[in-house]
């Protein structure tokens, strides 16, 4: 599948080939933020809104502050710019569409600097996982 977005960004010419895989890699995070994890078939469909949101989720987790520069670099520059990738992975058949999916679900402005800069909450190592219990013996 690789192979396959890197074809079809280089051909498109508009985004960058990690853009498209960063798309199918947000999916997962867009269903769970949707509450669809559990579903099958049509049920699992996420929306614009549900997708762009996963989008946005997925670029805190893995780039932190940088996806503000990351996704221009990559040619993404407004919401929009992913429902062109959307839908132009539907028109190639490698994602499905429901009849009231359409491009305008993307037409929502995400400002990149406050989404990704402002509300950045770093996350320290100790904050989600307990420190190993210290043997009797250790010393500071």
């Amino acid at each position: 599948m690789k192979d396959v977005l890197r074809q079809l960004a280089l051909r498109d010419g508009r985004y960058s080939p990690e853009a498209f895989h960063f798309l199918f890699d947000s999916l997962d995070t867009a269903i769970r933020l949707a509450g669809k994890e559990g579903s099958q078939g049509t049920e699992r469909h996420v929306t614009g809104g549900e997708v762009l949101a996963g989008l946005v989720q997925h670029a805190r987790d893995v780039f932190g502050p940088l996806a503000a520069t990351v996704w221009p670099a990559w040619g993404i520059h407004e919401a929009m710019d992913w429902g062109r990738i959307v839908f132009l992975l539907v028109d190639e058949g490698h994602l499905k569409r429901q009849p009231g999916d359409r491009i305008e679900d993307f037409s929502q402005a995400i400002d990149f600097e406050v989404e990704f800069v402002q509300k950045y909450q770093p996350s320290l190592p100790g904050d989600s996982v307990e420190a190993p219990p210290r043997a009797a013996d250790d010393s500071l």
